[in-house]
Parts: structure tokens; C-alpha cells; sequence
């Protein structure tokens, strides 16, 4: 199921074939948060059927503008000190912040947020909690977020979901395998499954609305290389 793709070119050329796709960039105030989140979400979407490619922009090599056509492209993303999208991730449909339930990870992740509102203009973006004691722990966090949002920013935080705090995400990591694969009824699948299929039927913004990317920062972002390919 799983392809690692070491050619930028043949990785890029692959999106453009079939229908047009869509671009999900999902990001942190702690890069180190989304490794995880972004390898389930994308297991979880093949699972469903989707084919799905992962591009990480850790990797360091130049970043372009892509055609997404015919798969979902899933990008994560790092902002530079101010806030600034790549290229890349300025392109995406969607922008993903993932914080951690606890206060000092949602206290990072609105100063991250306000960055982006600001250096993009972004009139919403979707926010994922990951590590939930509850179902009513996430919709606490994210209710108190958006309207911290509206109230602040006149910024429509919108829910991505959330994920339960589940022992068997660190042992599906350390067999080097998502959650979703290792273990199927664990909590924490069940909840990225829920997530992936959320996704699916987000509606697509207006072009009008999805990140500029003609900001002067932009070129000092990190670059991007498709990691994984999976189908």
C-alpha cells in the first residue's frame, strides 16, 4: 500500500492526472506534532479509498506550485518566524492547525494562528485537537478557540475533530506503522478515521479565499519533497 517516492519529478507528475483533487496543508506551533497526525490522516483516507500524497516540507528542496489534479494532496506545512506559508501550502484549500489539549500548546497555537491570519488574510482555517481525554474536553477547547477567533480576529475557526490520547499510537509508531493499520478499533483510529472522512466533505472554498501567496516572505519558507505515495 505503501510507495516511498525518492523522484521529485515522477512524485509531481503524478498529480496530474484524473480529476481535480484538492491540497489540505496541516501544521503546528510544534512541527514535531503533525508527523503523526498526518501519517494516520493519510492511512485512514486510503482506507477509504482516496488516493493520497504526502508532502513534507522538513525536506528542504525547492517548493513550486503544483496541480493537484485527481488525488488529494497532503502537505505539512512550516511557517516561517512570521507566520508565512510556503508557496506550496499557500495553495491549499484547506489550512490545518493540530494543538495539543493541554494550555501552553493551545496558547502557542493561537499566537500561531494569529500569524497566519495575519500574514495571509485568512478568513478561516480548521483546528484539530489531538491527545483528548473526551469527546467533551475537544469540543470544549475548540468552542472557546472559535470564539476567541470571531471575537479577536473576525476569523472563523472551524472544528477538524479531534483525537482521543490512545497508548496505542505509540506502539503502532514504534512497529513504524499508522494506528489506523496496526490497531483498527483503537480509539485513536476510530477518530482519525472519522476525521479523514469529515475531510472528504469539507466543501471547497471560493479561490477568492484560500491563502495569497504572493507575499514577500514566502520565498524564505522551508521547501517541500513528496515523501509518500499512497494509493
Amino acid at each position: 500500500m505503501k510507495k516511498f517516492v525518492t523522484d521529485q519529478a515522477d512524485g509531481l507528475r503524478r498529480l496530474m492526472a484524473g480529476n481535480p483533487g484538492r491540497l489540505v496543508a496541516v501544521l503546528a506551533s510544534d512541527p514535531a506534532d503533525v508527523e503523526g497526525v498526518a501519517r494516520n490522516l493519510v492511512a485512514a483516507l486510503v482506507q477509504q479509498g482516496q488516493e493520497v500524497l504526502l508532502l513534507d516540507e522538513r525536506r528542504g528542496l525547492q517548493s513550486t506550485p503544483v496541480r493537484r489534479q485527481g488525488r488529494l494532496v497532503m502537505v505539512h506545512a512550516v511557517l516561517d518566524g512570521d507566520g508565512t506559508l510556503s508557496p506550496l501550502a499557500a495553495q491549499a484549500d484547506h489550512v490545518v492547525v493540530v494543538l495539543r489539549a493541554n494550555a501552553s500548546s493551545i496558547k502557542a497555537s493561537y499566537v500561531c494562528i494569529k500569524k497566519l491570519h495575519h500574514a495571509h488574510a485568512l478568513q478561516r482555517l480548521r483546528v484539530l485537537v489531538n491527545g483528548v481525554t473526551d469527546a467533551a474536553e475537544a469540543q470544549r477547547i475548540l468552542a472557546n478557540l472559535a470564539q476567541t477567533g470571531s471575537r479577536y480576529l473576525a476569523l472563523a475557526l472551524e472544528p477538524a475533530g479531534w483525537v482521543r490520547a490512545d497508548p496505542l499510537l505509540a506502539q503502532a509508531q514504534r512497529l513504524n506503522l499508522a494506528v489506523v493499520e496496526a490497531f483498527k478499533s483503537s480509539p485513536a483510529a476510530v477518530d482519525f478515521r472519522q476525521i479523514a472522512s469529515d475531510l472528504l466533505q469539507w466543501p471547497q472554498p471560493p479561490a477568492r479565499s484560500r491563502p495569497p501567496s504572493g507575499s514577500a516572505n514566502a520565498a524564505a519558507c522551508h521547501d517541500a519533497r513528496p515523501v509518500l505515495a499512497m494509493h
